[in-house]
Formats: C-alpha cells, sequence, structure tokens
C-alpha cells in the first residue's frame, strides 16, 4: 500500500498566513464570478419579468382566471426574494451573516418565498388534476380564497417558528434563529420533501387521467392547448426542484452531520454555501421566462396590452386610442371566446 508522507514543519502552502490567504482569494474571485453571472442574466429577467407579469396581470383585472391569480401571488414572492437575493449577491466575504439582524432579515424572506413558491405551485398542481378530472370546478372565489390560505399559511410556518425562536433565545445579542436544527428541519421536510410528494402524486394521476381518456373529449385543435399547459405547470415545477434542490441536499448534510463545534457548513464550506443560494434565488428568476414562452393567455394579454400603448403613443390622445384599441380587444375576446370550454386549459 501507499504511505504519504506527513511533514515534520508547516507546509507554506497549507499552514502559513499566506496559504490561507490564497485560498481565501481564489473563493473570492469564483464568488465574485458567481455572483456577476447571477447579476448580469438572471437578475434583470427575475426583476423585471416579475413586474411585468404584475403590470399586464392588473391591467387586465376583469379577466383574470384562477391560474392568473396563482402566477400573479407567484411573481409577488418571486419579486420580493429576487430584491432581496441583491443581499447575497454582494454577500462575497461571509460577513453579512454575522450581522444577526441581517441573518434574521435575509431568512424570513427566503423562507417566506420559498414557502409561498411551493406551496402555490402544489395547489396550482393540484388544481390542474381536479379540474382535469371534474372533482372540483374553477371559480374566482376559491382562487381568492385559495391564495389568501396559502399567503397565511407561509406566513405562519415562517414567523411562529421565528417567534418561539426568539422567545427561547431572548437576551442574545448574535443569535440568529435560522440556524437553529428545528427550523431546518421544518424547511426540508414542509418546504421540499412534503410537496415533492404531493406533486408527484398528482402528476401521477394527471397521467393516469390522460392515458385512459386518450384525448376522447378534445378535438384534435386543442389537444395542443392542453399539452402546452401542462408543459407550463411541469417546467415551473421542474425548475422549482432543481434550483431548491442544492441547497435543500446542502442543508440536509448539515443537519445529518449533528452538531460541529467547528462550526456551520456555510463556516466551512463558504463557496458551496453561496453557490447554493444563488441557484435557489435563480428560481425567481426563471419562472417568467416559463409564465410568458408557455403560457399563452399571458401572450395574448401581453401582446395586447403592448398594442393599447403603441395605439395611446400614436395618437397621444386616451380617447382616439380607445376607440382603435376596443376592436382589438373585442376581437381578442371574441377569438377566445369560440374555444371549447371542455377542453380549454387558461394559464
Amino acid at each position: 500500500p501507499q504511505v504519504w508522507a506527513v511533514p515534520l514543519s508547516p507546509s507554506p502552502s497549507t499552514w502559513s498566513p499566506c496559504g490561507m490567504a490564497s485560498d481565501s482569494n481564489q473563493h473570492f474571485i469564483i464568488s465574485f464570478f458567481l455572483s456577476s453571472i447571477y447579476t448580469i442574466f438572471l437578475f434583470p429577467v427575475g426583476f423585471f419579468g416579475n413586474l411585468l407579469i404584475l403590470v399586464v396581470n392588473l391591467d387586465h383585472r376583469g379577466r383574470l382566471s384562477g391560474p392568473d391569480l396563482y402566477f400573479v401571488n407567484l411573481a409577488v414572492a418571486d419579486l420580493a426574494l429576487v430584491a432581496d437575493s441583491l443581499i447575497e449577491v454582494f454577500n462575497l466575504k461571509q460577513g453579512y451573516y454575522d450581522m444577526a439582524a441581517l441573518c434574521t432579515f435575509m431568512n424570513l424572506f427566503q423562507q417566506l418565498n420559498m414557502y409561498s413558491s411551493v406551496f402555490f405551485l402544489t395547489w396550482m398542481s393540484y388544481d390542474r388534476y381536479v379540474s382535469l378530472t371534474g372533482l372540483m370546478s374553477r371559480s374566482m372565489p376559491r382562487a381568492r380564497l385559495s391564495c389568501c390560505l396559502i399567503w397565511v399559511s407561509s406566513s405562519l410556518f415562517t414567523v411562529l417558528p421565528f417567534a418561539v425562536a426568539q422567545r427561547q433565545h431572548a437576551g442574545e445579542p448574535y443569535f440568529c434563529f435560522a440556524s437553529m436544527t428545528q427550523i431546518q428541519w421544518l424547511e426540508v421536510m414542509v418546504g421540499f420533501l412534503l410537496p415533492l410528494c404531493i406533486l408527484s402524486v398528482c402528476y401521477w394521476r394527471i397521467a393516469q387521467v390522460l392515458q385512459q381518456s386518450k384525448w376522447e373529449r378534445c378535438s384534435p385543435q386543442q389537444r395542443p392547448r392542453r399539452q402546452k399547459a401542462l408543459r407550463m405547470i411541469s417546467a415551473a415545477v421542474l425548475v422549482f426542484f432543481l434550483c431548491w434542490l442544492p441547497e435543500n441536499v446542502f442543508l440536509s448534510i448539515h443537519l445529518l452531520r449533528g452538531n460541529n463545534d467547528s462550526g456551520t457548513l456555510w463556516q466551512d464550506y463558504p463557496l458551496t454555501g453561496h453557490a447554493v443560494r444563488l441557484a435557489a434565488f435563480s428560481n425567481s428568476c426563471l419562472n417568467p421566462l416559463i409564465y410568458s414562452f408557455f403560457g399563452e393567455t399571458f401572450q395574448d394579454k401581453l401582446r395586447l396590452f403592448v398594442q393599447q400603448r403603441s395605439s395611446w403613443a400614436m395618437l397621444h390622445k386616451p380617447t382616439s386610442g380607445r376607440s382603435i384599441n376596443e376592436p382589438a380587444a373585442s376581437a381578442c375576446i371574441h377569438a377566445t371566446s369560440h374555444r371549447p370550454s371542455q377542453c380549454n386549459i387558461r394559464l
């Protein structure tokens, strides 16, 4: 067997301050590179994309459907996290998390967005299943009630553990509630594993229903719309779990490792912790792309929104612009009204 010799004196590359400084500089350069990619390519898409979803849908408040309302609330949660992600982008030296107040603020926003995002995506998949099978009809009052319950449950899963942790550790100025093991287990179980099981069951049942029905109720012209709606929901769920999976794996390793006097996993592996957090934030930046690319209803609304604003800018008169835009709006509504309601999936 091969035997590795252990140096009797400290190696300059391993133990000297110069070697430690070199590793620190290397981690800083890699973290800066990852943060630059996120800031240049993902942050503008997430910030302006979610803002565009809100503006376009709120401009068509009278024609919002249940799935539209779910995506509007999802955009609100994503927009808050995208704005909050700038703190993580500039947290290259890991000094921000040493501040208890900022650590608590960051994790409160992150957990609230995580719970609300996964709850909305889970409910959207369940809503798709019950609508496909006819177990429950869609209605705006039910959609509003569902959104309220999702926000309340997300707030409770975030605020209640925070209140209990603050009461148990009152008087500790450097305590951050997110470092508690119980809260981290709750985040992994309720925010990741449980929704994964529910989503798997929903899509397994959807696949069974589609295979049994073989599209008998839908005309050949409506099948592409139905398949496109299914692809949009599947893509949103897939991107969510691909983005949040690295952090949950990283967090699970930290929890399974148990108590370690050397520090947390984020302190031992700051570069990996920085990378998985940026990956989690990327989910809120990619959702607008999925919604605009697969969402046919949103594409129609965006096209009408741009047409109305362009006509108004050309005429410089709201009254004249109204006379031109009303036929376009009515034509759009007239075109959508001829689509069979039984097979039409409005997303």
